[in-house]
């Protein structure tokens, strides 16, 4: 419950609660405020004990933190088989090559080899070099008045 409050925040809350409440109410306001939180468990329990029941036998291992999407596709996921074989192919496509492929196909062109790969991955931030039939690099015009 008090994970994330650090030593420092925790002695501020004590030495204001004894401020506020003063020494003589102080024990008093602790017992309440544990009852309180004692009972809002013990509702909450008995709440999640009532809808597990209502539910019936099929949902046993029924857990409300499932209810999280987080947490349910996290579960999904670790449970299927199907994940390792989309990461593989994932890995093994290619986008660039395909659409340079594709491209020198629409246009009548032998298909160029793919730009050097890094890691099995081609390097997408790189520019490439536009070639025409000869070869040579294909200069965009310069236009004198843009500069």
């Amino acid at each position: 419950m008090f994970s994330d409050i650090g030593a420092l925040e925790l002695v501020t809350l004590v030495v204001l609660a004894v401020l506020v409440f003063g020494p003589d109410k102080l024990p008093k306001v602790i017992q309440d405020v544990s009852r309180f939180i004692r009972k809002v468990r013990e509702f909450s329990d008995s709440a999640k004990q009532d809808i597990r029941s209502e539910l019936g036998p099929e949902f046993k291992d029924f857990e409300f933190e499932d209810l999280n999407p987080k947490t349910f596709l996290r579960k999904q996921l670790e449970n299927n088989d199907d994940l390792k074989e989309l990461k593989e192919l994932r890995g093994t496509f290619d986008l660039k090559k395909e659409m340079n492929e594709v491209a020198d196909a629409v246009h009548g062109r032998e298909s160029t080899p793919a730009p050097a790969a890094v890691n099995g991955s081609p390097d997408l931030l790189k520019k490439q070099d536009k070639r025409d039939d000869q070869g040579t690099a294909e200069r965009p015009p310069y236009d004198s008045d843009a500069t």
